[in-house]
């Protein structure tokens, strides 16, 4: 029998022990939120009751940790995230080539495209709610802008890991962290503060705002570099622009026999990116994981 709601969260995560550790956030997220509504109803109807005397009710109909674990697995197992390459070829050449058949190369560009914009976004947020919720804590109505703020943050969050398992195949969590509706907002403010889980978020919006601009600084200039040495053959023989032009009496072109050799160079260069875009797509996975997800 459990005496708390806590000593069945920890029963929970220790039958989970071997899963995805966003999959556990989600099944302790759920447990605890569906728990403490119960618990509270319980006791509003029957104060005079215990605790522990009320979970064994509670407990019963929401299931044990170990059925709860084996639900959340079973439920994992069916709707689990696959980004994976549909083709996968055993030479080397064949996996370099084959990264245009490779769902996450493709979902990894678009991130990148996406983290520029959702960097820009989440820094400012970040910055300005750090900033406004500092300096008005001086007046009373400074602790609900605070609370809000971190909140918004709770939820920024969320929107991010969604943004991050369905671009990058990586599994992030599903559901919000829970915050007890019936605390008092000081109370929840308490809780947001002294909670480490807020502040790796915001940790996370800022670093997001660097990675992002990088990416773009990056995709773009390697996506030009790559188009122009393809479109040299129609520059210098349809439209007859040099290739590289210091003035407008100042051109150079390339010879003819070398039109083959830049279209390839231009091809390899973005395959290339290519697959390093694929691996930096994993890595930023895993660094989200570690940062937005707290079990």
């Amino acid at each position: 029998m459990f005496k708390t709601i806590e000593e069945y969260l920890d029963a929970l995560k220790n039958e989970m022990k071997d899963a995805d550790s966003a999959l556990i956030q989600d099944a302790q997220a759920d447990a605890r939120e569906h728990l403490s509504t119960a618990l509270e109803a319980a006791r509003e109807k029957s104060p005079e009751v215990s605790v522990a005397d009320a979970l064994v009710g509670i407990i019963e109909e929401y299931g044990s940790p170990e059925e709860t674990a084996s639900a959340y697995r079973e439920v994992e197992r069916r709707t689990s995230p696959i980004l994976k390459q549909t083709v996968k070829p055993q030479s080397a050449l064949g996996r370099f080539f084959g990264v245009y058949l490779d769902p996450r190369a493709w979902g990894a560009l678009l991130y990148m495209f996406i983290a520029f914009v959702t960097g820009v976004f989440y820094f400012t947020w970040a910055v300005t709610g750090v900033s406004l919720s500092v300096s008005f804590l001086l007046f009373i109505f400074g602790f609900p802008l605070a609370l809000l703020f971190l909140l918004s943050v709770r939820g920024l969050a969320l929107l991010e890991g969604r943004l991050v398992e369905a671009l990058l195949g990586v599994r992030m969590p599903r559901r919000p962290l829970f915050s007890h509706q019936g605390m008092k907002w000081l109370d929840r403010l308490k809780a947001l503060v002294t909670d480490k889980a807020t502040w790796l978020m915001l940790i996370y919006m800022v670093a997001q705002f660097v990675l992002g601009t990088v990416y773009f600084v990056v995709i773009v200039t390697v996506l030009s570099i790559s188009l122009s040495f393809m479109a040299i053959p129609i520059l210098q023989t349809v439209l007859h622009e040099g290739a590289v032009m210091i003035s407008n009496d100042v051109r150079y072109t390339f010879p003819t026999w070398t039109y083959p050799l830049c279209v390839l160079g231009g091809f390899l260069l973005w395959t290339s990116f290519m697959n390093i875009a694929r691996g930096v797509g994993q890595l930023h996975g895993r660094f989200a994981k570690w940062l937005l997800v707290s079990e």
